[in-house]
């Protein structure tokens, strides 16, 4: 039913090709767009996107040692490094 097809990338220009496979995902998932970018565009558009997660460092509460946090702690609520936080969920 789907055969591949040749299309061109709208950032670099170049040719990639757009499988029957691919083609047949697409109409699974409802969409009617065909991809406008290259594999290798799409992931550089994709991680130009990202932000870089700030990490905070702070000290645990059960075990005193040092618990790298991706947000701000606050005074007064306790931070747990990555051992203690997965033992404490596991009771």
């Amino acid at each position: 039913m789907y055969e591949d097809k040749t299309l061109v990338c709208v950032d670099c220009g170049n040719e990639f090709v757009f499988t029957a496979g691919e083609q047949e995902f697409y109409a699974e998932k409802g969409l009617t767009n065909e991809p406008k970018r290259c594999k290798d565009c799409r992931a550089a558009r994709k991680n130009a996107v990202k932000r870089e997660r700030v990490m905070y460092t702070s000290v645990c509460a059960v075990c005193g040692g040092e618990a790298k946090i991706p947000f701000e702690p606050k005074e007064g609520r306790p931070v747990y490094c990555s051992e203690c936080f997965s033992r404490l969920n596991e009771e």
